[in-house]
Parts: structure tokens; sequence; C-alpha cells
């Protein structure tokens, strides 16, 4: 494969936000996740230090709390102050103690260097509760809610920026699921409520790629909105967890722009590309929560409670997964005129790439596809091209062969005018790929990666068969080839000055 880098066309900034993370009170993402007071691996704050060291790590720029499907139920003054009112988790069927909270989470976003990003109850909530609670995090001193926040031991607003009108109310998995109509004035309400408490937030709505419910929204609040919502899960296995093999989640790679598309076309259509798209939940697979999201619920905790321990197989979690999300990233990157945000989902355990347990953690192989990203990664995006790509047929999930284009590269620059770098993916389960570079540029190469030894690699307590693994390639030249092992990630540096390498 040839690939042409044309460097003398402006580049494209990309939102640092687009390696965004997400977090919800489902199975042990919180309690025993990210917050385990009492463990000796936590702080005063009952967060765990390990977890936050590796969200430092990776970068964390912005997360988003506390659902998902959990929020749709929940009301946020029942978690805040020295009086926690557990709660009934209607959509997850458990008890939440509320220990974890609005200020909890405030915390957790500030150790880390992250933005918060709240998304509101707007299936069993109110317009006024959802503006009640941007009162509470950023009014300084006026009414009662900032004034709780004070009195709670926090004098200074917090200025949460992003916020989100509901979760994924447009399906009938959720509590409080709405009408297409319905939605449209329900966030046109909340949005004019937010906006009089605090002009400078910015909001998005739950949206997906349908083009009625998205006309609905949009005509009814297109003027209040910043961004628009869209989630993603290939892998649609919650109520299997049978995992497709490695090749049915390269197939999954070919419509990982499709929702990108038809929303880019819509909100183009309608005049409003000053909203961009905050793809703002998505993995390649489904969490595991059977017999909860159907019409004939569980009954006893082994139907529906105690499977989701399976999430946290961390066998589960193979090249196959880390090369999806490369892939996903490199979309987004492709697409950094319009995607300013993406949230993985979630960050700690279940599906995550970070998993705890008693005495320490795991880092999953998704995980060093971030570190890769967020710290090798040029951050203005080019322009490429490719001729002769490699096309191997496929098997689907379904059985089906489709065509599959095995090497994805996207071409970035570094701001300070220090050099080059591309993040090159090598779909092919068992054959090495080849590509020559045409590229204007000078500098020493370096190439940073992950493989492991088969598609089925993973890591887990006492196993690391996933790492970032670093090796020198001399000095570029125009035409120069790289050699892409089978089922790898892989960032190439050009850079002069030898920074990262």
């Amino acid at each position: 494969m040839r690939l042409y880098v044309n460097v003398k066309r402006p580049a494209q900034k990309r939102d640092f936000m687009i390696y965004g993370h997400f977090i919800e009170h489902f199975h042990r993402q919180i309690y025993g996740g990210v917050y385990d007071p009492g463990n000796p691996l936590s702080d005063e704050d009952g967060l765990r230090e390990d977890v936050l060291d590796a969200m430092r790590k990776i970068r964390v720029p912005i997360l988003r709390w506390p659902g998902g499907c959990f929020v749709s139920s929940y009301h946020w003054k029942d978690a805040v102050g020295e009086n926690r009112i557990p709660m009934f988790d209607k959509a997850w069927r458990v008890e939440d103690p509320n220990t974890f909270g609005t200020d909890e989470y405030i915390k957790l976003c500030r150790k880390i260097g992250c933005e918060p990003y709240i998304c509101t109850n707007a299936g069993t909530g109110s317009a006024e509760e959802m503006s009640d609670w941007v009162e509470y995090c950023n009014l300084e001193t006026e009414g009662q809610y900032a004034k709780q926040r004070i009195r709670n031991g926090f004098e200074k607003p917090y200025k949460v920026k992003y916020w989100s009108v509901g979760n994924e109310n447009y399906g009938a998995w959720e509590i409080g699921a709405k009408s297409a109509d319905e939605w449209g004035r329900l966030v046109t309400e909340a949005a004019k409520m937010i906006k009089h408490v605090d002009p400078c937030t910015e909001l998005s709505a739950a949206a997906l790629a349908d083009l009625d419910w998205n006309v609905n929204l949009l005509k009814h609040s297109g003027q209040f909105l910043d961004w628009i919502s869209i989630h993603g899960y290939w892998d649609a296995i919650h109520q299997t967890n049978d995992y497709a093999d490695y090749d049915a989640c390269m197939v999954y790679t070919n419509s990982i722009t499709d929702s990108v598309r038809k929303v880019r076309g819509l909100l183009e259509a309608m005049g409003l590309g000053r909203i961009r798209i905050a793809f703002d939940e998505w993995n390649l697979r489904g969490w595991y929560h059977p017999n909860v999201h159907t019409v004939k619920q569980g009954i006893t905790r082994e139907e529906y409670l105690y499977p989701r321990d399976k999430n946290d197989d961390n066998t589960k979690y193979t090249m196959a997964d880390a090369v999806f999300t490369a892939c996903f990233l490199n979309m987004c990157n492709r697409n950094c005129d319009i995607i300013g945000m993406a949230n993985y989902a979630p960050i700690v355990n279940t599906r995550g790439c970070i998993f705890t347990y008693k005495d320490g953690i795991v880092l999953r192989s998704t995980y060093h596809v971030f570190d890769l990203y967020v710290n090798y990664l040029g951050d203005e995006v080019l322009e490429s091209w490719s001729e002769e790509n490699p096309v191997c047929a496929l098997k689907s999930i379904s059985d089906t062969l489709e065509s599959v284009e095995m090497i994805d590269i996207v071409a970035t620059s570094f701001s300070d005018g220090s050099g080059y770098a591309l993040a090159a993916v090598n779909k092919d389960s068992d054959k090495a790929h080849e590509f020559e570079l045409h590229m204007d540029a000078a500098g020493e190469v370096a190439i940073h990666f992950i493989s492991g030894d088969s598609t089925e690699s993973y890591n887990d307590i006492g196993c690391s068969r996933v790492e970032i693994m670093h090796e020198l390639l001399g000095q570029y030249h125009p035409g120069m080839k790289f050699m892409l092992r089978p089922h790898s990630v892989n960032i190439i540096q050009i850079r002069a000055d030898r920074k990262s390498i």
C-alpha cells in the first residue's frame, strides 16, 4: 500500500475531548471501582489512588457521569450533604447508597484534572430539577442550592461547563422514554432553564441517527444546543454475552462512521453546522446485563444480577477490542471538524479499560490504545489518501462475507512544529502488511505499538501479554516502507527533536 500525506494543506485541529471517558453507577464502576472507602489503596476521599494514577497517565480530558440508564431515575439532591438517602435504582434493580454523589464526582474530576460532564435525569426528572443541579454546581451564592453547596463545605462554585439533557430517552428500555415530539419540547424547556441559570454552559441532548427524532429535537431545541449526543455499541451482547470473534469485530469497523455521516448530513441540511457531535457513549461490545432491559424480567438475582460479574472476565478483552478502539479513534480524528467529544464507556470495570481488584488494577488492551493516542499522536489532522489498500473477505456475526480494508491510517502533525505522527492499524489477524509513505518530512523515526502474541492476547492479574513496545527505525526518507505486525495498533513518529521517541 502507498500512503500520501499532504503537509502543505492546512491541518485540522482535533479537540482533545475525543479521548474522553464515561462512568456509571452500574455493577463495580463506582463502588468497588473508582470509589472504594476503607481500601488501603484509597485516599482520604475514598478514591482509589491507583485508578487515579492510571487515569492521569491517559490524560482523561472529560468524564461523563452519572449515566447512562442509571440517571433516568436518579435524583441528585438525595446524594449531597451529610444525610444521604439510599435509592432503589430502577434501571439496574439494585440499591445505591448515594454515598458517591455530585461532590465526590467533582473531587474525582479535579484530582485527575479533567472536565466534568453531567448527564441529567430526563426520565423521571423535570426541567426544573435539571436546572436546580446547575444552580448547585455553578452559582456563587444565589438561591437555596448554591447556599446548600456552601453549607456542604464547597464555597467556590464548580463551574461545570458541559451538561447533557437525558440519556437514551428514545429507547423503550430507558426509564421515562419519550416520543420524538415530547423529547423536543422537554429539551427546549430544560435548556431554556439551564441557560437562564448559567449562560456559559454547553448543552447536549440525546439523539440517534434517526430522521424523525432528530428533526423534532433540532426544530424545537436547536437554538439552545451546542452538541448532539449519539451512542454506539457494535457487538450487542447485553443479553447473551456471546462475544463476536476477531474477524467479525473487524467487519464492525466498516460501520463505525455510519451514524456520524447521517447526523452530519442532517445538521448541514438544517443549517446547524455550529452544533458538534458528542459521541458520548461508545464501546465495541455492549455491557452484559441479562433480563433487565427486556419485557420479561429476571426474578432471582441469579437471573439478572450475578451474571454481571462476567463483564469482569479479563480474558475477554483482547486485541479485537484494542484494534476496534483504535479504528474508532481514527474515525474521530478524521471527522474532527464535527466530532468534538467522545466518551469511552466505561473507563473502570465492566467493559472498561481499567479493571480493579482488592490489591490493585489491571490495564486491559484498550487502555494501551488510549495511552498511544493521547501521549504519542499529534494534535493536528493532515490530509492523506492511500492506494492499493489490501482487502480481505471476513465473516461477519451473521456468517456473511464482507470486504474489509486491512489498513487504517490517520496522519497528524504537532502544532508546536516538532514533527509528525501516524496512527496506523493493521486489522489482519495473521498477516503483516507493508505500506510505503510519501510525505515531505525529515527526522528520526520511531514506532510505538501493541500487538500481543495473538489476536486473543489479554492482560489479567499476574499476566501482561499486551504492552506498548518501542523501536527506533532510523532517519525518514520519502518512500520509506513500514511493516505493520498482524492485529496491531501503531503510532509512527517522525521528529527532528527526538521528543517522545
